[in-house]
């Protein structure tokens, strides 16, 4: 396991993120150990799904600080998440988290997956 905090974290969460994922954090009642845990998997009608959910680290992870949330990523997909911004919404048109990612290539009509 790696805790960085001197490099610069690949992956921006909007004030509105922060603030739900610090809501979600406090309602869960998750041990210290625990963080929010962003990456891709394989699947989803574009190819990649986003990853956001809370979890420990493992060893092939860098580990975050941001506005005294623990980020952590996967090494190995850092690079589909670079420069990645993460908002969220809370509308009666939308609600949810939403991934606004430079290095997608294409996009299911759902906003859920895409292609790099």
């Amino acid at each position: 396991m790696n805790t960085t905090t001197e490099n610069k974290i690949p992956v921006t969460l909007t004030l509105n993120a922060l603030s739900e994922v610090k809501n979600l954090l406090n309602k869960g009642h998750y041990s210290a150990d625990f963080g929010l845990r962003l990456g891709v998997k394989g699947g989803g009608c574009a190819g990649f799904s986003y990853i956001l959910d809370f979890d420990v680290a493992k060893d092939n992870d860098h580990i975050f600080e941001m506005d005294g949330i623990r980020v952590i990523i996967d090494k190995s997909q850092e690079i589909y998440l670079l420069n990645c911004e993460v908002d969220f919404k809370s509308g009666l048109d939308n609600r949810g988290f939403i991934f606004n990612n430079p290095n997608a290539t294409d996009t299911c009509g759902c906003g859920t997956s895409f292609s790099a």
